[in-house]
């Protein structure tokens, strides 16, 4: 895919730099490749992570985000490339690497059967702290994720969203300098996700480094101050969230035709409009969307060009860009199409 230079290669991150004078990144991956056979799940990836700082990783289904967190955890080698974390080099020293982060994954490792207050506890034993102290730290991690009323529930009893900030608290036991969100909202409903994003935002004042893995730009938008868009296992695009809006311009350009049978005709019409192109729609679709950066001069001339290919609509319209027209300027496709779903292949 051509395009213009992005934007995005220009612009100085949000919040802590990676590469701050005096301070080395928490996590330096340079050049990492994961493959299974013939199937590359990771393709070269370069990232950073300052102390402190929130790095969204962003990118499809497939796109190696969860590799990207498994290699970095130590749960899978990596093929090739460099990984330190927390000043432990990952080939030579990953017991270092394990004692240094934390990691919670898209379900909630905690124990039903025990209270809130008892799975912290246990954690806490289980890293070796001893009982007056594990009994201490679990009260403080109630406390801080807004738990003291539920801690003598058994966490069969609790909400989504109770668990999912009941399995970050039992994450930072330990005290660790980087924690891995992989997906952590996946399935909470609006309001337990925004209490678990009060809980990460809360991170940055303990110079914990949190790297989020999500499908979703508005998540990304209120917790990252960076954000990396990978595809195929490839960086593909970085910056600020509002940055990558901007990628696409400050509208979209909704289409919707009176006959779904024309969705492909109108792709096709439209297609000298967008750098990327407009992806083919997908199976059960019924609208088209690209990037309108000329606003309602945009919109009149896709109704020109579709007026010319005989595409009837039902409806077109300008709106603000979403996750799915951010994806589509910067890989050629919607969010949710994979074509090589490389971590659901490999079992990730």
């Amino acid at each position: 895919m051509t395009t213009s230079p992005s934007p995005l290669s220009v612009h100085a991150p949000a919040g802590p730099a990676p590469d701050t004078p005096g301070r080395a990144p928490a996590v330096l991956v340079e050049g990492l490749r994961k493959t299974y056979g013939e199937l590359i799940a990771l393709d070269g990836l370069d990232l950073t992570v300052a102390p402190g700082e929130v790095l969204g990783l962003l990118g499809p289904n497939g796109a190696g985000k969860t590799t990207c967190v498994d290699i970095l955890s130590t749960l899978v080698p990596p093929t090739s490339g460099r990984v330190v974390v927390a000043g432990h080099d990952l080939a030579a020293d990953p017991a270092g690497v394990r004692r240094s982060i934390a990691l919670t994954g898209q379900f909630a490792a905690l124990d039903d059967q025990l209270t809130g207050r008892e799975n912290l506890v246990l954690f806490a034993r289980l890293l070796g702290l001893r009982r007056g102290r594990a009994r201490e730290r679990a009260d403080e991690l109630l406390a801080e994720f807004d738990l003291v009323e539920a801690a003598r529930r058994r966490v069969s009893t609790y909400s989504g969203g109770m668990r999912r900030r009941l399995d970050i608290a039992a994450s930072l036991v330990g005290e660790p300098r980087v924690l891995f969100l992989d997906e952590p909202t996946t399935g909470l409903d609006p309001r337990s996700r925004a209490a678990l994003w009060a809980s990460v935002r809360a991170l940055r004042a303990r110079d914990i480094a949190v790297l989020l893995t999500t499908q979703y730009l508005e998540e990304a938008d209120v917790l990252a101050d960076r954000v990396l868009v990978i595809d195929h296992g490839r960086a593909v695009a970085q910056g600020t969230a509002d940055e990558l809006k901007a990628r696409v311009g400050q509208t979209v350009c909704e289409v919707v035709p009176a006959d779904p049978a024309m969705l492909a005709r109108a792709a096709a019409a439209l297609a000298e409009l967008s750098p990327a192109g407009v992806a083919a729609p997908a199976d059960g679709a019924d609208r088209l969307a690209l990037p309108a950066p000329d606003g309602v001069g945009t919109l009149a001339r896709a109704l020109c060009l579709l007026g010319d290919a005989g595409v009837e609509l039902a409806d077109i319209a300008l709106r603000r860009p979403s996750l799915d027209d951010v994806f589509l300027a910067l890989t050629g496709r919607p969010a949710d199409t994979t074509p090589a779903d490389t971590d659901a292949a490999a079992g990730r």
